[in-house]
C-alpha cells in the first residue's frame, strides 16, 4: 500500500474510537483518555490516549505509538493488515489491488465473493430461524438454555428442509464458480463425468457460522434435528462445511474473533471441545474461551493461539475421546512451550451442561482449581494404569514419557519425571533415575524391568499369611493388613498380599498369585523361608509374631512417610494457587504426620 493511502487513513481515522473497540477509556481533560493498559497488567489505568495528536502513551510499561502500532501490537499483524484493519472500521476502501498474474487476480475476486456469499448464507438461516418451519429449531435451542440475545450474538440460524430455495435466491447475485466452490452446495456427478444441480448441503438443520478472526463467516457447522431420516438411516448429528479457498479447519479457531480481547486481558485461553460448549461458557460472562469445534487441535492452531497468549486451560469433555483429544492437546501445547493446566468438571458434565445446571459461578471456581497439566496426566496414568505391580508402574510411566519428553525447558522436564516416580510409588532409586535420564535424552519409553523383589518386610507378612488360620502370626497379619490396605499399597507383593489377607489359604499357596509377577515373588519368599527349628536354635530369634509386628510397624512408617512427600508437594501447588483453605488443612494433616513419626 502507498505511504499516501496509510497517510490518508490515519488522518481520517479516530485513535479514541479504534482503541476504544479494545479497551475501555474514559475521559480525562480536553483530549485525553485513560484505560488499562492491554500490553501489561495493572489495576490502576496508566494507559493514555490523545485524540488530538493520534497517539497513545502508557506511563506503566512505556509502550506508545499511533493507531496503526496499536492494531500491530495487540493483533499481532504487519504494517499493511494495521491499515486494512483500521480502513475497514473507518468504512474507508482499500485502493486497487495490483495483481502478479491473471490467475492471481482471479483467486483473489473468488475470495472475495466467497466471503460475500457466505454472508449471504448467514443471513438467510437467520431469517429462516423465524420461519414457521423453524419451530423445533427454536424449542431445541431454548430447551438448551440458548436465549434470543445469544442467538443474535452467535447469528445461530436454521437451514430449511429444502433442496433447492437457498440455491435459488442466492443464484442471481453470485456466479456458478462461487456457488460450487462455497462448500454451502452439493452436486451429484453425471454418467459423463460433469457436475450436475447444485443442491443445498445443509438441511433442517441448526446452523452455527464459523468466523475468521476478523469476525466474518466463512464456514458452518450444522447440528441435525433428527437422527435418522425418512428411510430409518442414522444421521450424522453434526455436519461440518468441507474446506474451501477460505477455509481450512485446521487452522481456525471458533470464537477467536469475540475471545482475543479478552485472552490478552487476562492472559489465559480457556479451550472446549463444541461450540455449544463455546457459546454456553462465553455468554455466562466467560469471554476468553475458544473451541476446536470437535476437529483435532493441529499445530497451526496453536501458533495461532499463540499470538494472544501462552496458558491455556484446557476443559475437554470426560469421556474417552475428549480424554484422547485433551492428552493429544496438552502435548502439542507444552511442546510449543505454553502453560497448560486441564479442568475435570464434576459429575462426568461437559462445560455447556455444567453451566446450564451449577451456574457460572460454580464453573468459575473449577477454573480456579483447574490441575496442572502433568498433575492431571499421572493421575491419568494411575486411572490407566493401576500401579499395583512393577510392570503396571513401567505402563503407566510409559504413557508419561512422550509428554514429559516434548517439554523444552530441560528442568521442567526433570521436575515432572520425578513428580511422576514419587505418586506412582516408585521407590528404587535406579528406576527413578532412569526416568529422568529417559525424559532428559527425549527417549519414548523406559525398558521393561523384572520384578522388583519384594523387601524382607514383605516376605515375613507372605510367610504368615500362608500360615493356618488360626496361628497368631497369620491372624495378626490378615487383621491388620485387610483393615489398612493403604500400608502395602504399590508394593511388589501388594496384589498377592492383598488376595491372601482377604480370603482363606489356598491348599496350594501359590494359587493365591493371580499374575506370572506375584508368582515369582510368592516362590521366592516361601523358598527362603527359615527352617523353624533352626530359627529357634539362635538366641537372638524372634517369634513369626514379633516378626510380623516389626514388619507391620515398618510398613505403617513407610506410608506416613510417603504421605508426608505427598503433602509437601501438594501444599506447594496450594501456595502457588493462594488456596488457603486447602492450605490450611494440608498443614494440619503435615503435622499431625510428623508428630506421629517422632513418636515412633
Amino acid at each position: 500500500m502507498s505511504d499516501n493511502f496509510a497517510q490518508t487513513v490515519k488522518q481520517q481515522a479516530d485513535i479514541v474510537k479504534i482503541i476504544g473497540d479494545y479497551v475501555k477509556l474514559r475521559k480525562t481533560g480536553a483530549q485525553n483518555y485513560t484505560g488499562l493498559c492491554p500490553f501489561h497488567k495493572e489495576k490502576t489505568g496508566s494507559f493514555s490516549v490523545n485524540a488530538n495528536h493520534g497517539y497513545f502513551y502508557c506511563f506503566g510499561c512505556h509502550e506508545k505509538g499511533d493507531v496503526f502500532t496499536f492494531v500491530m501490537k495487540l493483533e499481532n499483524v504487519s504494517f499493511p493488515e494495521a491499515i486494512r484493519t483500521v480502513a475497514a472500521k473507518c468504512g474507508i476502501p482499500l485502493p486497487k489491488r495490483e495483481f502478479n498474474s491473471p490467475e492471481e487476480a482471479r483467486e483473489a475476486g473468488l475470495r472475495r465473493q466467497l466471503l460475500d456469499i457466505h454472508e449471504a448464507a448467514t443471513q438467510y438461516f437467520e431469517a429462516q430461524l423465524k420461519s414457521p418451519e423453524a419451530a423445533r429449531a427454536r424449542e431445541y435451542l431454548t430447551g438448551r438454555g440458548v436465549t434470543p440475545e445469544t442467538i443474535a450474538k452467535f447469528r445461530i440460524g436454521y437451514a430449511p428442509d429444502d433442496f433447492n430455495d437457498m440455491r435459488d435466491r442466492l443464484k442471481p447475485h453470485f456466479n456458478e464458480e462461487a456457488m460450487r466452490a462455497s462448500g454451502l452446495f452439493s452436486a451429484k456427478e453425471q454418467a459423463d463425468g460433469s457436475h450436475g444441480q447444485l443442491y443445498a448441503r445443509f438441511r433442517k438443520r441448526i446452523t452455527f457460522p464459523i468466523a475468521n478472526e476478523q469476525g466474518k463467516t466463512i464456514a458452518f457447522t450444522a447440528r441435525a434435528l433428527d437422527s435418522q431420516d425418512e428411510k430409518g438411516r442414522d444421521i450424522a448429528k453434526y455436519m461440518n462445511s468441507p474446506e474451501t479457498p477460505l477455509y481450512t479447519k485446521g487452522q481456525v479457531l471458533f470464537n477467536l474473533d469475540k475471545a482475543k480481547a479478552d485472552m490478552r486481558n487476562h492472559d489465559f485461553a480457556l479451550l472446549v471441545e463444541g461450540q455449544m460448549d463455546c457459546i454456553s461458557v462465553y455468554m455466562a460472562g466467560v469471554h476468553n474461551v475458544l473451541a476446536t469445534s470437535g476437529t483435532a487441535f493441529t499445530e497451526m492452531q496453536v501458533r495461532l493461539l499463540s499470538r494472544f497468549t501462552k496458558r491455556v486451560v484446557v476443559n475437554f469433555d470426560p469421556d474417552t475421546a475428549g480424554a484422547n483429544a485433551a492428552e493429544k492437546s496438552i502435548a502439542l501445547l507444552t511442546e510449543e512451550d505454553f502453560e497448560v493446566k486441564v479442568v475435570a468438571l464434576e459429575g462426568g458434565l461437559d462445560p455447556d451442561r455444567f453451566v446450564r445446571e451449577q451456574g457460572i459461578q460454580a464453573y468459575l471456581a473449577a477454573l480456579r482449581t483447574a490441575k496442572r497439566h502433568s498433575d492431571y496426566l499421572i493421575d491419568r496414568a494411575r486411572q490407566l494404569f493401576p500401579a499395583r505391580t512393577a510392570d503396571a508402574k513401567v505402563k503407566a510411566l510409559n504413557f508419561l514419557l512422550p509428554h514429559i519428553r516434548r517439554m523444552p525447558n530441560r528442568i521442567h522436564r526433570d521436575e515432572f519425571a520425578a513428580d511422576a516416580a514419587q505418586k506412582l510409588g516408585i521407590d528404587s532409586q535406579i528406576l527413578r533415575q532412569e526416568i529422568k535420564q529417559a525424559a532428559a535424552q527425549r527417549v519414548e519409553s523406559v525398558r521393561s524391568h523384572k520384578a522388583d523383589p519384594a523387601s524382607e518386610n514383605e516376605r515375613i507378612l507372605l510367610r504368615a499369611l500362608v500360615l493356618p488360620e488360626s496361628d497368631p502370626a497369620r491372624i495378626l497379619a490378615a487383621d491388620q493388613l485387610s483393615q489398612h490396605p493403604e500400608w502395602y499399597e504399590n508394593l511388589p507383593a501388594a496384589a498377592v498380599m492383598e488376595t491372601l489377607a482377604n480370603a482363606p489359604v489356598p491348599p496350594n499357596p501359590l494359587d493365591a498369585a493371580q499374575d506370572p509377577q506375584s508368582h515369582t515373588l510368592l516362590a521366592l519368599a516361601l523358598q527362603h523361608h527359615e527352617d523353624p527349628e533352626e530359627a529357634d536354635a539362635r538366641p537372638d530369634a524372634q517369634s513369626m509374631t514379633e516378626q510380623v509386628e516389626h514388619a507391620l510397624h515398618a510398613l505403617e512408617t513407610r506410608r506416613l512417610e510417603r504421605r508426608q512427600r505427598e503433602i509437601r508437594s501438594l501444599i506447594a501447588e496450594a501456595d502457588r494457587r493462594g488456596d488457603q483453605a486447602i492450605l490450611t488443612q494440608l498443614t494440619s494433616e503435615k503435622l499431625q504426620i510428623d508428630r506421629a513419626l517422632r513418636q515412633r
